[in-house]
């Protein structure tokens, strides 16, 4: 047995939510890794009949919804490490309903990158912010944990935030808070850009450890995995040697030549790899 492939699901945004499931299973994929700004304008109020007919759109198509990413980006204003009490009590509260909104979808973890939302605010201690957005991992962890599902810290370059950019920050942080629902993972582009040791390295050091507990892949270019200059054989083989059984969720931010495109020719080419591989962790 290996990883499960996912796709995350905005690379289809254009398409109606049946649709993606349809042709995301067409494609061979076995999840969709959602994005719940996708389901509606404000994820937190969506209605219990929005979220039943996206379960049951996945489960007529024949896959899963595998778990949440992109968590903090609807309703607008969020943020983990403002200066503003009440806003980062808001966001809180938003964290803990996308936990049980994963759980009502059938998901079983939640990507914690939201990066403008975790950037320290300016004139604000780096160390205090660190707290800060600690406090609300340990919500999450809390609520993650009476879901069941896994709420996952995301390490980001620093292009994009100036908190948690590497995989010893983030398990520093879940090892603090000590929760079994906690964990950190790796994002093949953030990884490239950010890490010293490159990604298969990081994989292969890791996943022993179990605090890595998903992947997203995208070359560093914000393609596709195949469709920049970075190698993702390596990868595969580790993932494959480590025997993960987890989920891996292709992620690109530029759809070349557009989304359907770029979710068919990705999961080609992992499947390819993971091909080459397969035999030696069937025992072959």
């Amino acid at each position: 047995m290996t990883f499960r492939l996912a796709l995350c699901n905005e690379v289809l945004g254009a398409m109606p939510f049946p649709a993606q499931c349809a042709f995301a299973a067409a494609c061979g994929y076995d999840g969709l890794e959602v994005a719940p700004f996708t389901l509606g304008p404000d994820p937190l109020a969506l209605s219990p009949t929005t979220i039943s007919s996206a379960r049951r759109a996945a489960a007529d198509a024949g896959i899963a919804i595998t778990g949440l990413h992109w968590l903090l980006v609807k309703p607008e204003g969020l943020s983990v490490t403002s200066d503003d009490a009440a806003l980062r009590e808001r966001t809180h509260e938003a964290m803990k309903r996308l936990v049980g909104l994963c759980a009502e979808l059938g998901g079983r973890y939640l990507v914690h990158g939201s990066p403008a939302q975790r950037r320290v605010p300016a004139g604000t201690d780096r160390a205090i912010a660190r707290d800060r957005l600690m406090a609300a991992l340990a919500l999450a962890a809390n609520a993650a944990r009476a879901a069941g599902v896994t709420y996952l810290l995301e390490p980001l370059p620093r292009d994009e935030t100036d908190l948690v950019n590497t995989l010893d920050e983030a398990a520093a942080i879940v090892r603090e808070i000590g929760s079994p629902a906690l964990a950190t993972m790796i994002d093949a582009k953030s990884a490239a850009l950010a890490e010293r040791e490159d990604v298969a390295a990081l994989a292969r050091r890791w996943l022993p450890t179990g605090l890595v507990r998903h992947v997203q892949l995208n070359d560093r270019n914000r393609r596709g995995p195949g469709q920049g200059d970075d190698r993702f054989a390596p990868l595969v083989e580790a993932l494959v040697d480590a025997h993960y059984t987890g989920v891996v969720a292709i992620e690109p931010f530029e759809y070349v030549p557009d989304g359907p495109a770029c979710a068919a020719r990705a999961i080609g080419y992992v499947r390819g790899l993971l091909e080459r591989h397969a035999p030696a962790a069937d025992g072959r």
